[in-house]
C-alpha cells in the first residue's frame, strides 16, 4: 500500500515526468520545474468552457485525417461518458485530449513573439487578475485551483482591452515536455517563447537550449548552469536623463494610484507631475503627463467607491452603484496585470527597449484609449451622483446613457442594470404583495406610519418625486403607488383577506441584473404590461369589493337623493312635519322629537323602499344656534359614513354636503313660503271683495309676490336642473367609466366643488350669495307683512259681518237695525281701519322698493359674472327688461357682454 507522501501531488507530478519521457528522476529535474510553473500558473484558456464544442472540435480533427470509424468510436465512448457521473471535469479531459492531439512539429497558430503579440487588434477581455509585478518564482501545486475561479472568469463590462497570452485555442504542450526535449519556441525559429508561458520559463535555462532545434537533445544528467545575457533596464544614462523604461514602469504604478520614482501625485495641483529634477524630453514629459490622467481618474473613482462602500446609509442602489464601479476598475485591473506580466517578461528576459515587441510610451498611449475613455465616463458620473441616492442616483446615472457612443452607452445601460435592481426588487414587492421595506428611503413611495388606518387612502402613502427614476413616468408611478395602495386598502381598511397573488397573478421578477436590464431595455413594452396588468387587476377588485360588500353607489346616490334634496315626496312631506317645529325658536328644539318626525316622514313616503344599510345612517343635525334664530335656521339631515366609505366621503366632503343642503333647505323654504302666500292670497281674494278700499293694497301685494314667485322658480330651475342634475349626470358618467377609486374620489370632488362654484356658495361668490340671502329675507318680511295685512283685514271683515247680521236681526224682530250710538261707533272703526290702509300701502311699497333694489343689484352680479351660466340666469330673470328700465348699470352691463361675445367670437 502506498504511503501518504507517495500519493502527494508533487510525487505524482514527478512520476509522471518521468513516464512521459523516460528519463530517471534526476534526469527530468528541468521538466519537473516546468510542470510545477505551468501547473501553479494563475492562467486559464480563453475559450469557452463548452464541453460540446470541445467534442465536436475533435471529431473534426478525426475526420480530417479520415478516420470516420475512430470518430463515431469516439461519439459513442463520449455519450456513454456523459450517461455517467464518473467524471466531474469531462470538458477538462477532452481540452487535454485535443491538446496531447496537436502535432508539435506544426507551426503554431497562436502568437509567437512579442512584436505579433502586440500589433494585432487588441481583444476586448482580459482574464488575468492584478499580480502587482510579483513574479511566481516557486508556487504551491495548489495556487492553481485557488485562484481558478479568479483567473477564469470574464469580464462583464469590458473596461479591459487587452488579451492575457493567449488569443484563442487550446494551449500548446511544452516541447521540454515531449520526448525529453528542451523548451523552444513555438515557431521553431529563434523567435522567443509565446508570451502564455513567459513565467513558465525556468531562470536557470540556458539561451542554447532555449534556441536549439527541435530535433536537439540535451546531454544526460543535471543541466549546467549557464549564465544568461539579459541586458539591464536603467533608471537613466550617465547624462542624467530618465529612460522610457523607467518611465514605462512608473505609468503603471500611477495607474493604480500609486506614486511612481518620477511621477507623483501633486496635492496642490490635484494632479500627477514629473519631478521637475528629472531630465526629459518635452515629447517623452507630455505622453507621460497625458497617461498620468488614468490615474488621477483611478483615484478619483476609487475614492468615492472606498468612502461610499461602508456607508450604510447610501442605501442598497448606493451599494450596487459602489458594486459596479468595483466591477469596473476590477476589469481595470485585470488590463493592468497584463502590462505588468509584459514588463516583467521583458525584464526576465532582457528584451531592449528599442525593439518592435517592447512596451512603449506611444503603445501604452494607444492601448489605455479607450480605458481612458471608459474612467472619464466613470469619473464624471461619479462627480455627478454626488450627494443623490436612491432613484435620484438612478436617474443620474440614465441621464448619462444618453449618448451616441454605443461602447459608452453599453458601459452605462451595465451599470444602470445593477443600480436598477433593487429598485425594480423595491417595486415588485410593492405591486404585488403591497410590502414596503424602504430603510433608507430610496424607493420613489413613501409611508407615513403616523397615519390612521381612516385616513390611509389619502395620507398613508405618496410620491417621493425626486426619488423617480427618469426612465419611470409620472403615470407609471402614479399606478404603482395605487396598486400597492389599494392591495394595503383592501388588507387594513375593507378587512378582505384574500391573497394578493390570487387578485393578480405575479409575474417574472428582476431576480438579477440582467433581469432588470431586459426590463430596461423594453420600458414601454414588458414593463409597461406588467405594470397595467397589476394596476388593472388590482384596481377592478377593489372597486368590486367597494360596492359589492359596501353598496359605495348605493350610499352615493342615496346622499344625491337625501342631502340634495332629490327625493321630492320625501322632501316635501318633511317640511310639511316640521313646519310647526321649525317656526319655534332654536333654543325649544330637541333632536329626538326632529328625529321621530323624520322616521315618520320616511315611512311615510317612497324613502322606506331604500335599503335599511342606508336608512340607518340618515339622521337629524341641529346647527350651532346664534340668537334670533328659529328652526328652520338650525335644522340640517345628516348621513353617518366610516369604515372603507369614509375614505370617498370624507370630513370635508360632509361639510360640503352640508353647506349645500343648507343652501337648497333655505331655497326649499322659500318655494314654500311663496306657496302659502299664493294659498292666502287665493282663498281670501274673495272674501276682501267686499272691501273695495283694500284692493289697491291687495293688488301690490300679488303683483310683489308674483315677481318673488318668478324670481324663486327660475333660481329653482338653475339649482335643480343646471346645476345638480348636470352635475350628478357628469359624476355618474365618470364612476361608471372610473379604473380605480382615486378616479371616483377624484369625480367626487370636482362634483362638490362644482355644486359650490354654481350654487354661489364659494368665496369668489360672496357677494352674489349676501344679495341672494338678502332676497330671501325679504321673501320672509313679505309674508310676515301680508300676514299681518289679512290678519286685519279679515278681523274688519269678521266685525263688519257681524255688525251687519246683528242690525239684520234687530230688523226682523222689528226693531231698528242700529242706533245712532252704534252707527257712529261703526263709522269711526271702520275710519279707523280705513287709516291703516295707507300705512299698509306705504310698508309694501317700501318692501317693494327694497326687494327691486337688492334684485337689481344681484342681477348686476350676475351679468358681470364670469360665469356664462350665470350670465343666462340673469337674462331668465329679467325677461322682460322690468328690472333693467329702472337700472341704468343693467343696461350698461348688458351692453358690455354683448360686447365681450362679440369680441369672443
Amino acid at each position: 500500500m502506498a504511503t501518504l507522501d507517495q500519493k502527494s501531488p508533487n510525487v505524482l507530478l514527478q512520476s509522471l515526468c518521468c513516464r512521459i519521457t523516460g528519463k530517471s528522476e534526476a534526469e527530468v529535474a528541468h521538466q519537473f520545474q516546468y510542470a510545477v510553473r505551468v501547473i501553479g500558473s494563475n492562467y486559464a484558456p480563453t475559450i469557452e468552457r463548452d464541453e460540446f464544442l470541445v467534442s465536436e472540435k475533435i471529431k473534426k480533427e478525426l475526420l480530417k485525417q479520415r478516420r470516420e470509424a475512430d470518430a463515431a468510436l469516439f461519439s459513442e465512448l463520449h455519450r456513454k461518458l456523459q450517461t455517467q457521473g464518473v467524471l466531474k471535469h469531462r470538458w477538462s479531459v477532452l481540452y487535454l485530449l485535443l491538446s496531447l492531439s496537436e502535432d508539435p512539429r506544426k507551426p503554431s497558430s497562436r502568437v509567437g513573439n512579442y512584436g505579433a503579440l502586440f500589433a494585432q487588434a487588441l481583444p476586448r477581455d482580459a482574464h488575468s487578475t492584478p499580480f502587482y509585478c510579483t513574479r511566481p518564482q516557486s508556487l504551491a501545486l495548489g495556487y492553481g485551483e485557488r485562484s481558478a475561479g479568479l483567473s477564469a472568469s470574464v469580464g462583464t463590462s469590458g473596461i479591459s482591452s487587452l488579451g492575457v497570452y493567449t488569443l484563442n485555442g487550446p494551449t500548446p504542450t511544452p516541447q521540454s515536455l515531449l520526448a525529453g526535449q528542451p523548451p523552444q519556441s513555438a515557431a521553431g525559429g529563434g523567435q522567443p517563447l509565446g508570451s502564455r508561458l513567459a513565467w513558465a520559463l525556468p531562470v536557470s535555462s540556458s539561451p542554447s537550449s532555449a534556441l536549439a532545434p527541435p530535433t536537439a537533445r540535451p546531454p544526460l544528467g543535471p543541466p549546467v548552469p549557464a549564465t544568461r545575457v539579459i541586458r539591464p533596464r536603467r533608471d537613466g544614462d550617465p547624462a542624467g536623463e530618465v529612460s522610457e523604461a523607467a518611465l514605462v514602469r512608473d505609468i503603471l504604478y500611477v495607474f493604480q494610484g500609486i506614486d511612481g520614482k518620477f511621477i507623483k501625485m501633486n496635492a496642490q495641483d490635484n494632479c500627477y507631475k514629473i519631478d521637475s529634477k528629472v531630465v526629459l524630453c518635452k515629447s517623452l514629459r507630455d505622453t507621460s503627463s497625458r497617461l498620468a490622467e488614468l490615474g488621477w481618474l483611478h483615484n478619483k473613482v476609487r475614492k468615492y467607491t472606498d468612502a461610499r462602500s461602508l456607508d450604510r446609509a447610501f442605501g442598497l442602489v448606493g451599494q450596487s452603484f459602489c458594486a459596479s464601479l468595483h466591477q469596473e476598475l476590477k476589469e481595470y485591473y485585470r488590463l493592468l496585470s497584463v502590462l505588468h506580466s509584459q514588463l516583467q517578461v521583458e525584464d526576465d528576459q532582457g528584451v531592449n527597449m528599442c525593439t518592435e515587441s517592447s512596451l512603449t510610451l506611444r503603445r501604452l498611449l494607444v492601448w489605455m484609449y479607450d480605458p481612458k475613455v471608459r474612467l472619464k465616463t466613470l469619473a464624471a458620473l461619479v462627480d455627478f451622483c454626488q450627494g443623490r441616492k436612491g432613484g435620484e442616483l438612478a436617474s443620474a446615472v440614465h441621464a448619462y446613457g444618453k449618448t451616441g457612443d454605443p461602447q459608452m452607452r453599453a458601459l452605462v445601460q451595465h451599470i444602470l442594470s445593477l443600480v436598477s435592481h433593487p429598485i425594480l426588487n423595491f417595486l415588485y414587492r410593492w405591486i404585488y404583495d403591497g410590502e414596503l421595506e424602504d430603510t433608507y428611503h430610496e424607493f420613489f413611495v413613501a409611508s407615513d406610519p403616523n397615519v390612521k388606518t381612516d385616513r390611509l387612502w389619502h395620507d398613508k402613502y405618496s410620491l417621493r418625486k425626486s426619488m423617480i427614476p427618469s426612465f419611470i413616468t409620472m403615470d407609471q408611478a402614479r399606478k404603482v403607488l395605487l396598486i400597492g395602495k389599494s392591495i394595503n386598502f383592501l388588507h387594513q381598511v375593507c378587512h378582505d383577506r384574500t391573497p394578493p397573488g390570487k387578485i393578480t397573478p405575479a409575474s417574472k421578477s428582476a431576480d438579477t441584473p440582467k433581469d432588470a436590464a431586459e426590463l430596461l431595455s423594453d420600458l414601454e413594452g414588458a414593463f409597461q404590461e406588467k405594470i397595467d396588468a397589476a394596476y388593472f387587476d388590482t384596481s377592478k377588485y377593489l372597486l368590486d369589493v367597494l360596492n359589492r360588500n359596501y353598496l359605495l353607489l348605493e350610499h352615493l346616490q342615496a346622499m344625491r337623493r337625501y342631502l340634495l334634496l332629490g327625493q321630492g315626496d320625501f322632501i316635501r312631506h318633511l317640511m310639511d312635519l316640521l313646519k310647526p317645529e321649525l317656526a319655534r325658536p332654536a333654543t325649544t328644539l330637541y333632536q329626538h322629537n326632529l328625529t321621530g318626525i323624520l322616521e315618520t316622514a320616511v315611512r311615510a313616503t317612497n324613502a322606506q323602499f331604500d335599503n335599511a344599510e342606508i336608512l340607518k345612517r340618515l339622521d337629524v343635525r341641529l346647527l350651532e344656534v346664534s340668537p334670533g334664530d328659529t328652526g328652520w335656521d338650525v335644522f340640517s339631515l345628516d348621513y353617518h359614513v366610516d369604515g372603507p366609505i369614509a375614505t370617498v366621503f370624507t370630513r370635508e366632503c360632509m361639510g360640503h354636503y352640508l353647506r349645500v343642503f343648507n343652501f337648497l333647505w333655505r331655497a326649499k323654504r322659500m318655494e314654500y313660503t311663496l306657496t302659502d302666500i299664493w294659498k292666502g292670497q287665493m282663498c281670501n281674494a274673495k272674501l276682501l271683495k267686499t272691501m273695495p278700499e283694500l284692493s289697491g293694497v291687495l293688488h301690490q301685494c300679488h303683483i310683489l309676490a308674483s315677481e318673488m314667485v318668478h324670481f324663486i322658480h327660475q333660481m329653482q330651475y338653475y339649482i335643480t336642473f343646471e346645476v345638480l342634475e348636470c352635475s350628478w349626470d357628469e359624476l355618474w358618467n365618470k364612476v361608471q367609466q372610473a379604473q380605480d377609486l382615486d378616479h371616483i374620489i377624484a369625480a367626487h370632488d370636482v362634483f362638490l366643488d362644482t355644486i359650490i362654484s354654481r350654487c354661489l356658495l364659494d368665496n369668489n361668490s360672496r357677494s352674489l350669495l349676501n344679495q341672494l340671502r338678502a332676497i330671501f329675507d325679504q321673501i320672509i318680511e313679505f309674508q310676515s307683512a301680508q300676514d299681518s295685512l289679512y290678519r286685519s283685514a279679515l278681523e274688519e271683515l269678521t266685525l263688519r259681518l257681524q255688525y251687519e247680521e246683528k242690525k239684520q236681526q234687530r230688523e226682523e224682530e222689528g226693531q231698528w237695525g242700529v242706533t245712532a250710538e252704534q252707527e257712529a261707533e261703526e263709522k269711526k272703526r271702520i275710519q279707523e281701519f280705513q287709516e291703516t290702509i295707507p300705512k299698509m300701502r306705504s310698508q309694501l311699497r317700501i318692501l317693494t322698493h327694497f326687494y327691486q333694489s337688492i334684485v337689481q343689484q344681484f342681477l348686476v352680479l350676475l351679468m358681470t359674472s364670469s360665469d356664462e351660466s350665470l350670465r343666462f340666469l340673469s337674462f331668465r330673470l329679467d325677461f322682460n327688461e322690468h328690472y333693467r328700465a329702472r337700472e341704468p348699470r343693467l343696461r350698461a352691463s348688458l351692453g358690455a357682454t354683448r360686447g365681450r361675445r362679440m369680441s369672443n367670437i
